[in-house]
């Protein structure tokens, strides 16, 4: 019988992160996930998970998205 490599079942953990910004939801999406890239490693899959706006006196003033993602488990 073959023995399995170490990472044959990898396991990952998930996180949600939001980010924002004053000009779009994409920007928002992306300043999340490279917040979370500086201090989590193997970043895996990204999912924008819900999209909000801050309003300030009628005025749409910030887009934000809350984005859930996956890195692996290292051994």
């Amino acid at each position: 019988m073959a023995k399995k490599a170490k990472n044959d079942n990898p396991v990952y953990k998930i996180v949600e992160v939001v980010g924002s910004s004053p000009t779009s939801f994409e920007d928002a999406a992306r300043a999340a996930v490279e917040a979370a890239a500086k201090t989590l490693r193997d970043l895996r899959v990204a999912e924008i998970t819900k999209l909000d706006m801050k309003i300030d006196n009628g005025k749409v003033v910030a887009y934000r998205a809350r984005v859930s993602m996956s890195f692996k488990y290292e051994d």
